[in-house]
């Protein structure tokens, strides 16, 4: 079966659970003999086409269908993932050999051209649920349009041409890496099949770091309790609360520190984090790197140098940190919030406390600091669980079985 992965953008300076995703099991379904590409938007991209561990990536030229649009508004709108549109992206569907199947890892205008190309070719497509859509705060939805503030949008006829209102009503099946998402989708499409396929992990690969060359890196005592939490320095991720509570954790453990990974997708708030830490004074215990690929070996040596893993995000459709995290053997606190509830067993490989909530963190972090031997526990736990059920390559194999059922039913291509 030929099939391909379309994206936004993909791109490894700005990495995250999506790309990750469509990465990891691009990887397996070539290895299983499908045949598949990436396709996506040339967006903060050096390169038109690349092959990134094995599978091709192809980027197209685009833009977004506003009058007065400024460059600094573009540019936001390329961090955060904006709608845009692209010719090219629907030339390079509709002249695909042998395409038996497009699955689309975004909606709106894209998901559209896939929809359009989708119908055109009498194929089926699905579509996969990766940054929420039913399950966004209000203030988070809104964040991704402020760029187009004050320009004209004319790009609703085009949306119009494509069907991008119905890309998820016509598609063969859709995707939610969330159980809550998948709930809340189901409702809104009750004869539509709707599939929750949680987001996976290589535990091989995270199971082996160096914690003590990061921490000498960095200058971090060996001694220090580490608290670290992985994702975009975004308000989505919420880093602002792990250094307002840092005042304190540090009357409980006197050696603590923050460690913040992540690429800069909102740099208004970057710059609010950093007067922060000077405001509080904990720059000496906050250390904030910014440009650490997600493929790199130092990733993995930072969880293997941290104690806890704190995950403080205000919106959540899954949380894939928190496998990486387990696989890594680190334990892990997190926000109640999005998907994270359905796969974290509270108390068992993971305590969550309410987002924001300054007094039930603290509550159920100082036990943990305490009786230090429940670190252990939740972390083998957590360890065991990112093994057993959530390898790549199980996660692979139920795609290919929704990829060949969908297929199958495909009235249109006889």
């Amino acid at each position: 079966m030929n099939s391909v992965q379309v994206a936004r953008r993909l791109v490894r300076s700005h990495w995250g659970g999506t790309e990750t995703v469509i990465l990891e099991t691009s990887k397996r379904l070539l290895a299983a003999g499908h045949g598949t590409e990436i396709i996506c938007a040339n967006a903060l991209a050096e390169h038109d086409s690349e092959v990134i561990d094995g599978v091709k990536v192809t980027r197209v030229p685009y833009f977004y269908p506003y009058l007065g649009l400024s460059r600094e508004a573009r540019g936001q709108l390329d961090q955060k993932g904006g709608n845009l549109f692209s010719f090219a992206l629907m030339r390079k569907l509709n002249q695909y050999p042998g395409l038996d199947l497009i699955h689309l890892h975004t909606a709106k205008r894209v998901g559209g051209i896939g929809r359009h190309v989708a119908n055109k070719k009498r194929i089926p497509y699905i579509v996969s649920l990766h940054g929420g859509a039913y399950d966004v705060p209000a203030e988070e939805a809104q964040s991704w349009t402020a760029p187009t503030k004050g320009a004209f949008e004319w790009g609703k006829v085009l949306g119009w041409w494509v069907g991008s209102r119905r890309v998820f009503s016509d598609a063969a099946a859709i995707i939610c890496v969330g159980e809550e998402e998948r709930k809340k989708t189901q409702s809104r499409f009750p004869h539509k099949r709707v599939i929750h396929l949680p987001n996976g992990v290589d535990p091989e690969r995270f199971a082996r770091g160096n914690g003590a060359r990061f921490r000498r890196q960095y200058n971090i005592s060996p001694d220090a309790f580490v608290m670290l939490t992985v994702g975009r320095i975004d308000p989505q991720k919420n880093q602002l609360f792990g250094v307002r509570l840092l005042p304190d954790l540090i009357v409980d453990e006197p050696g603590i520190h923050l460690v913040i990974v992540g690429p800069v997708t909102n740099r208004s708030y970057h710059q609010e984090l950093t007067r922060l830490l000077a405001q509080l004074g904990v720059n000496k215990e906050v250390t904030v790197i910014s440009g650490l690929e997600a493929a790199s070996q130092e990733l993995v040596d930072a969880y293997h140098g941290a104690d806890l893993f704190v995950l403080p995000s205000i919106h959540e459709p899954f949380g894939i940190v928190i496998l990486e995290a387990w696989a890594a053997g680190l334990p892990v606190m997190a926000s109640r919030v999005g998907g994270i509830p359905s796969f974290v067993e509270e108390g068992r490989d993971g305590v969550l406390f309410e987002p924001n909530d300054r007094a039930g963190f603290l509550r159920e972090f100082r036990p943990l600091l305490q009786y230090r031997e429940r670190l252990q526990t939740l972390a083998e736990a957590g360890r065991q669980k990112a093994r057993e059920q959530y390898g790549w390559d199980r996660v692979t194999q139920r795609l290919i079985h929704i990829y060949e059922e969908v297929s199958g039913e495909n009235p249109l291509r006889q």
